[in-house]
């Protein structure tokens, strides 16, 4: 079974950039879709990004298109999420997840998406604030 283990996350300023990194070991993500979900204070947990493993495509929550970019590099068994011009509602714990029966990722604003997933990391802390 795959572990996901996030880092990468912390504090910035509106307009700021961060990082995120997913790393993954047990298993190769060769064949797993791998989605980032984030979950603000007070609120549900939501689809970000996801990256399927079929063809490398992509996938994004309307609010995050042109400003946030998925990628994964096999060789290093690692997922990133580059986060650029943040704004305050991206405040959040972020979480990677990894499914390898959805090998094309299901599109992150669907409101069932998490349930593709069957392996999740612990979670990284992005706050956005001046």
């Amino acid at each position: 079974q795959v572990q996901l283990v996030e880092s990468g996350g912390g504090l910035v300023q509106p307009g700021g950039s961060l990082r995120l990194s997913c790393a993954a070991s047990g298993a190769s993500l060769d064949h797993y879709s791998i989605g980032w979900f984030r979950q603000a204070p007070g609120k549900e947990r939501e689809g970000v990004a996801c990256i399927s493993s079929t063809d490398g495509s992509t996938l994004y929550r309307d609010s995050v298109k042109g400003r946030f970019t998925i990628s994964r590099d096999n060789a290093k068994n690692m997922v990133f999420l580059q986060m650029d011009r943040l704004e305050p509602e991206d405040t959040g714990d972020n979480y990677c997840a990894a499914s390898e029966v959805f090998r094309t990722c299901v599109h992150p604003q669907h409101p069932s998406s998490y349930r593709s997933y069957g392996r999740w990391g612990q979670g990284t802390q992005v706050t956005v604030s001046s």
